[in-house]
């Protein structure tokens, strides 16, 4: 039977104020949110002009920090892409915000399809590429089989029904595709170091909290396959300066830089770094 114990107690910083409780399910050890907001409660928690991934507005200096670390690590993303991308390789992004990184991938030659529940990011994104970022209602209607590569950069952790959610992502991916995702780390140094104040818990818009070990469990429940983990090293500094916020009403910049190196340099050792992209290979 699984158990249901309170891993921790903590709130929602970022909009609402109410109070919520990380719960653990020993069984796949993950982290959820409890209690879980329903459907139409769950979107009041995204305010509509703050959210930071579903604007290209850069009003302070942390939206152009923000826009700069998105820069990089598309670069990287592509690169990390690269060896799976077939002649006219084509790719799902779930969760494509205001399609910046579908874009890139499009212009690297994939052919591309996002989805992006948030209307005001939809229209965004396809006022830069028409036709190419959709509602959430449209995976339902995507053929079988037709992805080489599925992506969901930050997503995974905001999904509402993840299990029906993972078996369809599995169902339209060819044989052998991947699916990439990146996810915050409840392992990582700074996690601990920050407690109820981590950024990264951000509840109730993070349902699900993800460690290596979680991961590989609950991707193994649709016969798929963790092939290979790259740490996000920006992820620690970027949301060290979030967790700081919260907690001291300052982004306290040397103090969330120190606290980012510390992270990063103590995961050298023991591969639990702030943030994790996993690549998981489909079995069948």
């Amino acid at each position: 039977m699984k158990t249901k114990q309170i891993y921790l107690k903590l709130k929602d910083h970022a909009v609402s104020g109410d109070a919520f409780e990380l719960r653990y399910d020993d069984l796949r050890a993950l982290l959820y949110t409890h209690p879980k907001p329903t459907p139409s409660a769950l979107s009041s928690y995204y305010p509509e002009t703050n959210y930071i991934s579903h604007t290209n507005q850069r009003r302070s200096l942390f939206d152009v920090l923000y826009h700069f670390v998105r820069y990089v690590s598309v670069k990287r993303k592509l690169r990390l892409l690269k060896p799976f991308q077939p002649t006219e390789g084509t790719l799902l992004d779930v969760g494509a915000g205001t399609g910046y990184f579908l874009r890139a991938a499009k212009n690297s030659g994939w052919d591309v399809t996002g989805i992006e529940p948030n209307a005001s990011a939809r229209t965004l994104a396809n006022s830069e590429e028409p036709n190419t970022v959709f509602d959430s209602q449209t995976l339902q209607n995507l053929d079988h089989h037709s992805f080489d590569v599925i992506t969901l950069w930050h997503v995974l952790e905001h999904l509402p029904d993840l299990d029906n959610d993972l078996k369809l992502f599995k169902k339209l991916l060819k044989p052998n595709g991947r699916i990439i995702i990146a996810v915050p780390n409840f392992k990582s140094f700074d996690a601990h170091y920050f407690n109820d104040y981590w950024a990264a818990y951000d509840v109730p818009r993070h349902l699900w909290h993800f460690s290596q070990q979680s991961i590989s469990n609950v991707f193994s429940e649709i016969q798929m396959k963790l092939e290979s983990t790259h740490p996000l090293l920006m992820d620690a500094y970027y949301v060290s300066l979030l967790s700081n916020k919260l907690k001291t009403g300052s982004h306290r910049l040397l103090s969330s830089l120190r606290i980012g190196f510390l992270s990063n340099l103590k995961a050298l050792k023991s591969g639990e770094y702030s943030s994790l992209i996993y690549v998981l290979k489909n079995k069948n």
